[in-house]
């Protein structure tokens, strides 16, 4: 694990999840593989291993550069800026 100072500026307790889903996806009429929970405000999006790689795609929009998995039973964190799991 790496030394992230994006983590200290991560919201106590996080975010709601905004959506069950990806929601982009959904619209798209694509099926998202893996979700990713935005830690900064609770947008939920698929991973970059889906088609359109919402999660990175909310993260070049937003600039917000962490995340978690939002699957079920995964608690790891990825921050965008720092290319690393925290």
């Amino acid at each position: 694990m790496s030394e992230c100072l994006h983590v200290l500026e991560m919201p106590r307790p996080e975010p709601a999840p905004l959506s069950e889903t990806c929601l982009e996806c959904l619209a798209a009429g694509s099926h998202p593989v893996q979700l990713r929970l935005c830690l900064a405000c609770g947008h939920v999006g698929c991973c970059d291993s889906s088609p359109l790689k919402h999660a990175t795609a909310h993260f070049k929009e937003t600039g917000h550069p962490l995340m978690r998995s939002y699957e079920c039973g995964d608690n790891w964190r990825w921050c965008f800026e720092d290319g690393s799991i925290v």
